[in-house]
């Protein structure tokens, strides 16, 4: 379901922006959608389902910042994607658009009654919504799926509740997949989420010791809230249309400085100048913990064993790669 030949472009609405009209009427499906799981998909199914069945768009309503972050600004959250790579994943899902509201103290404020009154209503017209079956929303999460479903009644609209999705006993959700990644555990978050997790940035200038070991790395500052586990992975990095497959470590890199975190990542099989281009690297296995090293010649030995351990991992998974829309 998350990967769809689009006929028209995917329309992405910032609060009430002009493009809002080409979405008014839409089948909404409504939440954070951190990581586009495989739950949040079932919500966005149950939404196109509804829409194509009425012939109207369907669209996804979501916030920016995370009302998380928001509320509780001193906290840093691991977040899964960030706004544009929520985004990008939704946009391969078949919908025709998104609408990104801005969560500030006025939206924090609205009652439920005035958000579905002023905002599902007034600004989108809309004529149908999908939610999860724990999905609150407006002042003080006033709004529950008994309350959405009771004003849609009212205002004439249906209102379709994905219900609780589990996957061996496990809760699909964004929590479980963060506690998978903060252990390592890459190929659980991929069942959970429905591809591989990812990580997308800038190449930046390093100490440029990769190239004397002969590995030259491209790297990438992460967001300091990100919470993956420290260590080695194998990885399929993205750069534009093509794929390259690779080795990565995440860390501070303790046989050298013990610095900032850093994601370092070896390309099989490439050269070129990748500075200043933007990767997406999505984590395909996990190699080893990250670890201090008594010399130079023992961690290149080592880092040719962890090449060759990727290698082996991600000929296993020849294909795997996050579906990536175009906004």
């Amino acid at each position: 379901m998350l990967q769809s030949e689009r006929q028209t472009p995917f329309v992405v609405v910032r609060d009430d922006g002009p493009e809002a009209a080409k979405l008014r009427g839409a089948v909404v499906a409504i939440g954070n959608f951190d990581g586009v799981h495989r739950g949040h998909r079932s919500v966005i199914g149950l939404a196109m389902k509804r829409a194509a069945a009425v012939g109207k768009p369907s669209a996804v309503l979501t916030l920016e910042p995370h009302p998380r972050s928001y509320f509780r600004p001193d906290e840093k959250l691991f977040r899964l994607t960030d706004e544009r790579q929520k985004l990008r994943l939704l946009a391969s899902a078949g919908l025709d658009g998104a609408v990104v509201l801005t969560f500030n103290a006025a939206l924090a404020g609205l009652p439920a009654e005035q958000f579905v009154s002023e905002i599902l209503v007034g600004r989108l017209g809309v004529t149908g919504v999908a939610i999860g079956f724990d999905f609150h929303f407006g002042q003080g999460r006033g709004g529950s799926p008994a309350f959405l479903t009771e004003a849609g009644k009212r205002y004439g609209f249906p209102v379709d509740v994905a219900p609780k999705l589990e996957d061996e006993g496990r809760p699909v959700s964004s929590g479980t997949i963060r506690t998978a990644l903060e252990a390592g555990r890459v190929v659980e978050a991929a069942e959970l989420l429905g591809y591989p997790w990812f990580v997308s940035g800038e190449v930046i200038h390093g100490e440029k010791r990769g190239r004397e070991m002969g590995f030259p790395t491209a790297n990438l500052k992460l967001d300091p809230a990100c919470g993956l586990k420290h260590g080695i992975y194998a990885v399929r990095v993205g750069l534009g249309a093509q794929r390259y497959d690779g080795v990565a470590s995440f860390g501070r890199r303790p046989t050298f400085d013990n610095g900032a975190p850093l994601l370092e990542v070896f390309l099989f099989d490439f050269s070129g100048d990748l500075y200043g281009k933007v990767l997406d690297v999505a984590l395909i296995g996990w190699i080893r913990p990250e670890e201090k090293f008594s010399s130079m010649a023992a961690l290149v030995a080592q880092m040719n064993l962890d090449a060759d351990r990727a290698r082996d991992a991600l000929v296993r998974n020849p294909t795997a790669f996050p579906p990536l829309g175009q906004i």
